[in-house]
């Protein structure tokens, strides 16, 4: 029988509770989850790749069948030369549905990987890596929006960048 091996793409800038969520979701339905961080040399981030996937793997370390990756170009490669069966998505409003729906869409053309929608906890449907990072700027309190291993580090680099 053939692994059911799921993709969690995405940039993570910083991982939230809402992709926490949508990790821990897509670990109970397949048998290997990747979280898999898109390196984008045309996006500036408040986190370094390196960072980012040192948390990933800090707030997955409680999900076994969870690992953390990084990807550059087109996700469907990617797919294609991991063995994933799947691209898991979570959508946190009608407004994300219309862009996830054409690429799931165009990923389907291009190589028949599915894509799964996992609808957001509504906890956290409003919640945001941009938004985190807005807040956390303006002195906002993020507790309870990202892992405390994100939480400590969303400090110490805001407080070095002010």
């Amino acid at each position: 029988m053939q692994m059911r091996v799921a993709v969690c793409p995405g940039s993570f800038d910083p991982v939230t509770m809402g992709h926490l969520d949508v990790f821990e979701r897509a670990s109970r339905m397949s048998d290997q989850v990747i979280v898999a961080v898109l390196i984008n040399k045309n996006k500036s981030s408040l986190f370094t790749l390196e960072e980012r996937i040192e948390m990933l793997t800090e707030a997955t370390a409680h999900l076994p069948n969870v690992s953390v990756d990084s990807f550059y170009g087109l996700l469907v490669d990617y797919c294609r030369d991991h063995n994933v069966n799947a691209i898991v998505k979570g959508l946190r409003a009608v407004s994300d549905f219309d862009y996830e729906l054409q690429m799931a869409q165009m990923n389907y053309r291009l190589t028949q990987v599915e894509t799964c929608f996992i609808s957001t906890n509504p906890l956290y449907s409003y919640l945001s890596s941009s938004l985190v990072k807005e807040v956390a700027t303006h002195g906002g309190n993020v507790i309870g929006l990202v892992p405390e291993v994100v939480l400590k580090r969303l400090e110490i680099k805001i407080s070095s960048t002010i």
